[in-house]
């Protein structure tokens, strides 16, 4: 899955909304509808800060989620964190990734496990990370974290040849069932040894086809629509395009991160914003 950094992703909306701003009057811009294909803000830290800034502007924002997950093997993720001096670090690239960790420590032993000891022994080796969300998730089990800045795992696979040797221990990288080979690929042309475990697998939300269905009918055709992942496209675009029709050509597409916007770009759609 992408992940971004969602304070730099605020500001590109605000650019990408600032000629509607200045080109509609604040009556035109009061019936503006934008609809945000992602998943909702699940933190206890507020509301969901697209739908605010959104709101901000003076913007109609409607957030439909698009995506399931489920967890797996679990069991094998904990027996893993369990030997830290098997492994040289461990990667993240997406906040599931550190969530099934976290499912792991809400079994009482692990978690005694961590606290006494694991915590420890893995705070002393290398934690990576792509983007700053994804960083903060990791610090809230304790880890401190390195490369949050590299944006993309193309960038962040780079960052880590040059910290690590091919004779060094494996790195850890739990990882979804949609993930992308480029971070596994950059690794292994470096010789540096990576094992990989999937540990969530993604999935069409049940209910999205009914909720954009619902939106289209009650809303009407949205000014602009907003991708945050591939796997939002994949699973939206065919219906988007059957409720849209002919109108279709109307809707401003935009693009949370360069992934997303190639995925829409091969999909036939034009990027009006990235």
């Amino acid at each position: 899955m992408t992940t971004y950094d969602h304070r730099a992703c605020l500001n590109s909306i605000n650019n990408l909304w600032f000629c509607s701003i200045v080109t509609h009057s604040s009556e035109e811009m009061s019936t503006m509808k934008v609809l945000l294909l992602k998943d909702p803000k699940d933190r206890e830290s507020g509301p969901d800060p697209y739908i605010q800034e959104f709101a901000s502007l003076g913007l109609q924002a409607t957030l439909i989620p698009t995506l399931s997950f489920e967890f797996i093997s679990l069991t094998d993720l904990s027996q893993k964190l369990f030997h830290p001096e098997a492994y040289a670090g461990l990667i993240f690239t997406s906040p599931r990734a550190v969530d099934a960790v976290k499912l792991c420590l809400d079994e009482k032993d692990f978690r005694a496990a961590w606290n006494n000891s694991l915590k420890g022994q893995w705070s002393i080796k290398s934690i990576y990370v792509v983007g700053k969300s994804t960083s903060s998730l990791v610090n809230e089990i304790g880890l401190a974290t390195q490369g949050e800045d590299s944006g993309n795992a193309e960038k962040l696979a780079e960052y880590i040849c040059n910290k690590t040797s091919s004779d060094s221990l494996p790195l850890l990288f739990p990882c979804g069932s949609l993930k992308r080979e480029t971070l596994p690929k950059c690794l292994k042309e470096k010789g540096v040894p990576l094992e990989g475990i999937t540990v969530y697998r993604t999935t069409e939300h049940p209910l999205i086809q009914q909720a954009l269905s619902n939106y289209f009918s009650k809303q009407g055709i949205p000014e602009s629509i907003t991708f945050f992942s591939p796997s939002g496209i994949k699973f939206c675009l065919n219906v988007i395009k059957q409720l849209s029709g002919e109108l279709l050509d109307q809707i401003k597409f935009a693009a949370i991160g360069p992934t997303t916007a190639d995925a829409m770009v091969a999909s036939g759609l034009t990027v009006a914003f990235k």
